[in-house]
């Protein structure tokens, strides 16, 4: 059997591709390693819920406010109004989405990709059979790369994809604390807590997220030499969660910005994280990643109805039109605060301020930049340009 496309990863942007690409009626492959778990702290914004049809049952806690935690223990929390941050647990999440795209008609396939072939039959996808252990070979008129951070598909085919810059993100999922428990130790099962602590991590920070019965404690870092499971302990003990039940470990690379191409101008095209797509700064990627799932379907519709070879650079084109100015603001704000302490200790401070709380959530929430209050966007501009010069101390509110 001849496909129209073969999706390489079943995570979300995978299985988001393969489902809108199935529902507009093409042959759709879908190919997946079983049993992987990304490390992820689970948030997912309300436009992720509207925009994907998200159920209930796959929210595992609602979050109302963030807790930043600056380096000498300063807590600023932050009420999200409005409305609430979902949490999901990625190893039922991923599934659900899958199973969704198999429903919608793409066949799934168990397996780790292993190359692309072509000859004058077309392109091939071979992959290895996780119940056999033997090679299979899949014909297709395009390959769709959503395989993760360290891509084989993006390193094989597509200018570039050998070099993505990324940070390596470790966490656990333990046995959340109840009652006495959880009031001892200060855990809210609606609160996420962001610690931005160079003992926890140099370059990033570490998270401590609630997933109902369960919560995802875990840090990020670029930098070489630093323990991911020595920070995490003491990201625990700091937390109060020392002594809570480990349930399991993972870790994997988060890239830190979007590649400069996203398609070989063929027969290929990547999506989520093989594309680079995690927002600089927070490091949330579950929107981004199925944002650019959907982006890459797009693409190769427009592909498969017009044979042109140039309509897979829509992919990068659509996404980076939407979501291009987030990014560069994110990623000014992570470059001028996670460097030092100190600068994170300014960060924090920054945090108490009641616009920036407003226009950030309101942000996060819609996945664009607020425009509607002018005078909060230049008050904040000050203030930013105060403390990055140093000119008010991290200590006033």
């Amino acid at each position: 059997m001849a496909y129209d496309v073969v999706v390489v990863g079943g995570g979300p942007s995978g299985a988001t591709a393969a489902e809108d690409l199935a529902r507009a009626g093409r042959r759709v492959a879908l190919i997946d390693r079983a049993g992987r778990i990304k490390p992820c702290g689970g948030a997912i914004p309300p436009r992720l819920i509207a925009d994907f049809a998200i159920p209930d049952a796959q929210i595992v806690a609602r979050i109302t406010t963030a807790r930043m935690i600056s380096p000498t223990g300063r807590a600023v929390d932050i009420p999200i109004e409005n409305g609430f941050v979902g949490m999901v647990d990625r190893e039922h999440f991923d599934e659900f989405l899958r199973d969704r795209a198999a429903r919608a008609g793409a066949e799934r396939h168990t397996g780790t990709w292993l190359r692309t072939e072509r000859d004058g039959e077309g392109t091939h996808v071979v992959y290895r059979d996780k119940a056999t252990g033997t090679e299979r070979r899949l014909t297709t008129r395009l390959v769709i790369g959503a395989d993760g951070a360290r891509s084989g598909v993006a390193r094989a085919d597509v200018p570039g994809g050998d070099r993505i810059p990324y940070v390596i993100a470790y966490h656990e999922i333990i046995e959340a604390p109840e009652g006495g428990r959880a009031a001892e130790a200060g855990y809210d099962p609606a609160r996420c807590d962001v610690v931005y602590d160079g003992r926890i991590s140099p370059d990033f920070y570490g998270w401590v997220f609630p997933h109902g019965a369960q919560a995802s404690v875990g840090m990020g870092t670029e930098k070489d030499g630093v323990s991911l499971k020595d920070a995490t302990a003491a990201l625990r003990r700091m937390a109060g969660l020392a002594g809570c039940r480990t349930v399991r470990r993972e870790g994997a690379p988060i890239p830190l910005r979007p590649l400069d191409r996203w398609d070989n101008g063929r027969d290929t095209v990547l999506a989520g994280d093989a594309a680079g797509v995690v927002a600089p700064s927070s490091g949330e990627g579950i929107y981004y990643a199925m944002a650019g799932g959907r982006a890459a379907a797009t693409a190769a519709e427009a592909f498969l109805r017009s044979g042109r070879a140039r309509d897979l650079g829509l992919a990068r084109r659509l996404f980076l039109r939407e979501h291009g100015t987030v990014f560069r603001v994110l990623r000014s704000m992570q470059d001028a605060y996670y460097r030092s302490d100190e600068r994170r200790e300014r960060f924090v401070s920054l945090c108490h301020d009641v616009d920036v709380q407003r226009l950030t959530f309101e942000a996060y929430m819609n996945k664009k930049l607020v425009k509607a209050r002018p005078l909060a966007h230049i008050k904040i501009g000050i203030k930013n340009v105060l403390h990055l010069t140093g000119l008010v101390s991290p200590l006033r509110t």
